[in-house]
């Protein structure tokens, strides 16, 4: 009985209290925690580049592995949290569950296969990540840490994912943040402290990701959870695991091809030598602490709009994207003029290197002009795949990082040299922009006025 009040009272503050302050109170704790993972990524390295320029590169070269590791968390987190948000907003608890343990499963299983087909072809692998020889041994050495912890980090996202679904962002944001600031602590006592260097950042990595994983796992084993994670949960019916798969499919195809084209920068930068690869590494890091601002508000979204989406309430639909649209360009707004403003003194802090400042700052700086049309492409993503509409939540992740980037660093490398490597990622967010304005519209207008 109690339960089913604490129920009842959760699906009243997700149908009923006013959009704006639902939105905020679920998107602050997914924005803090968005912000303190990628403080720690920046820490990371800031910490590695004392150790050098290649060091520093080798960094950027493992974060598109553990990019392809959160692209298969984050499939089966988003792809079970929709549905659960969807069956929670119609109040069927038990298939909510069912989704919620097969999962969390499959996403431990994958998390092994991907760190274990790692550790087997470690340098093929690290070689095609667009490493150089002389980053090689640094490059190494961490990702065998990150290999090792890899079924960890899959089932982390996709248990914080399901978290934030259920509109408990704070719970997610505990587990994430508490591994986030072991992180940063352990860091310099590893590295400098017991004199480790790179092995030290890679071990304190992967011991905050797998302290984080156990954090998440009590909150679903403790019942502070509506769904529930068993292994008679886990299901083996075919048409259950394919909506999963497919409604999370969307994040698996961004997170991907952010994976393949961060190698094929690396790949196209290296031709400029390691400062090069080193400067881009720096900006990417940057410029997607940013872009997590608006990742976060709409993290925040995305329950109001799966729970409303399933109970009906349309209106609340449009009037949550609206809100958190104006919201996402204020708040990323502000942050890409501080970033344009100080872009020499925010990189001088990863790495005071003339030739890595020379090459980051103008890629910096367009980056930051580009990120005002950054809310509209990632909002009508994330609202297009909590609403369950799988073809064009995947068509709008394919554009960005795949019709679009990979490409144009092709193409703008071959043409304007170091230039075209610092346009590309801006160009290809001005086309994404164009691409997914008409589709979002277009969705919201045609949504059915609220059912009874």
């Amino acid at each position: 009985m109690h339960n089913n009040h604490k129920y009842v009272s959760q699906y009243d503050k997700m149908t009923k209290e006013p959009v704006g302050r639902l939105v905020i109170s679920l998107g602050i704790p997914t924005t803090i925690s968005m912000l303190v993972t990628n403080i720690y990524n920046l820490v990371d390295t800031m910490f590695v580049g004392r150790l050098g320029t290649s060091a520093s590169a080798a960094v950027g070269i493992i974060f598109g592995f553990m990019s392809i590791l959160q692209a298969f968390g984050f499939m089966f987190g988003q792809g079970a949290g929709s549905i659960i948000s969807r069956r929670l907003g119609n109040k069927d608890e038990t298939t909510a569950s069912i989704v919620a343990s097969t999962s969390f499963f499959s996403s431990l299983f994958m998390g092994a296969l991907i760190g274990i087909t790692g550790l087997i072809f470690n340098t093929r692998i690290i070689y095609l990540m667009g490493s150089t020889a002389t980053i090689l041994p640094y490059a190494k050495t961490y990702s065998i840490f990150i290999m090792i912890a890899a079924p960890f980090m899959t089932s982390t996202f996709t248990l914080n994912n399901i978290l934030r679904f259920e509109g408990k962002a704070s719970l997610a944001m505990i587990g994430l943040m508490s591994g986030a600031v072991l992180n940063i602590i352990g860091d310099p006592i590893f590295m400098f402290g017991l004199n480790m260097g790179i092995a030290g950042a890679g071990l304190s990595t992967a011991l905050s990701q797998i302290i984080s994983f156990c954090i998440l796992l009590y909150m679903f084993l403790s019942g502070k959870t509506q769904s529930k994670l068993s292994l008679r949960g886990f299901t083996r019916e075919f048409s259950l695991m394919f909506d999963i798969v497919g409604t999370g499919f969307p994040s698996l195809i961004r997170q991907g091809l952010q994976a393949i084209s961060t190698m094929i920068l690396n790949q196209q930068t290296k031709i400029y030598g390691d400062p090069a690869v080193a400067a881009m590494s720096i900006v990417s890091r940057i410029s997607f602490f940013i872009f997590a601002v608006c990742i976060g508000i709409g993290q925040g979204l995305q329950p109001v709009c799966g729970f409303n989406y399933g109970a009906g309430k349309f209106t609340r639909v449009k009037k949550a994207f609206r809100f958190t649209l104006i919201t996402g360009e204020i708040m990323l707004g502000t942050f890409a003029i501080a970033g344009f403003v100080f872009s020499n003194e925010l990189i001088r802090i990863f790495r005071d290197d003339i030739d890595v400042i020379a090459f980051a700052m103008p890629a910096l700086r367009y980056q930051c002009l580009a990120l005002f049309l950054n809310p509209i492409i990632v909002l009508s993503n994330m609202t297009l795949q909590s609403t369950g509409q799988k073809a064009s939540a995947t068509f709008l992740a394919l554009t960005r990082s795949g019709l679009y980037l990979i490409p144009l660093l092709y193409l703008l490398n071959a043409m304007l040299g170091p230039l075209g490597i610092q346009l590309a990622q801006p160009v290809a967010d001005v086309l994404s922009f164009i691409t997914a304005l008409p589709i979002i519209v277009n969705f919201l207008h045609r949504l059915p006025p609220d059912r009874p």
